[in-house]
């Protein structure tokens, strides 16, 4: 059975879980509304405060389905209670981040700016010219965009220059040593 699929969901005070026909799961909460159609084939039921997701059979497509299910829901659960953030930091000399409305302008070194514009129901936040935050209330669009500004400029191997996640480590290589 599987250990993800079979934990109960908890509802926290403030969150409204509407499940329609064909399992489309319809959750409010503080900081907005999130709505998703989840595989028919699974069981999602309420019952006394928790969301409880049950599969039909054990075939390995639904054994599959049952964790990716539930865990679908948790992140909607989670995204309009606490929601989503996503840190980016820039690395290099004149590589810089300025943001003008809903208009993201990144400096990479390119002969041009990057200007990106952010997709509906995500934030990006800048912290001085080098830190990006990118907020939202849907996990999997906050990863996407943060993904999207990363592949920019990537980080470098031997300098460590461009987009990095704040938490990601780049392996550092040696560079060329001259003939003597």
């Amino acid at each position: 059975m599987s250990r993800i699929g079979r934990m109960p969901i908890a509802i926290p005070t403030g969150v409204t879980v509407t499940i329609a026909e064909n399992n489309k799961v319809t959750v409010k909460g503080p900081k907005g509304t999130l709505e998703r159609v989840l595989p028919a084939e699974m069981t999602i039921e309420e019952k006394d405060g928790h969301i409880i997701v049950s599969r039909p059979n054990d075939l390995k497509r639904i054994k599959s389905l049952h964790g990716l299910t539930r865990t679908l829901i948790n992140n909607m659960v989670i995204g309009v209670t606490h929601g989503y953030e996503k840190a980016l930091e820039i690395n290099g000399v004149g590589y810089r981040a300025a943001k003008q409305g809903n208009k993201l302008t990144l400096t990479l070194g390119y002969s041009h700016p990057v200007e990106m514009i952010d997709p509906e129901g995500v934030e990006t936040v800048l912290d001085g010219q080098n830190k990006i935050t990118v907020k939202g209330i849907d996990k999997e669009k906050v990863g996407q965009y943060a993904a999207e500004i990363r592949d920019k400029r990537r980080p470098e191997p031997y300098k460590g220059k461009g987009i990095k996640y704040a938490d990601e480590v780049i392996r550092r290589k040696v560079g060329k040593t001259g003939k003597k």
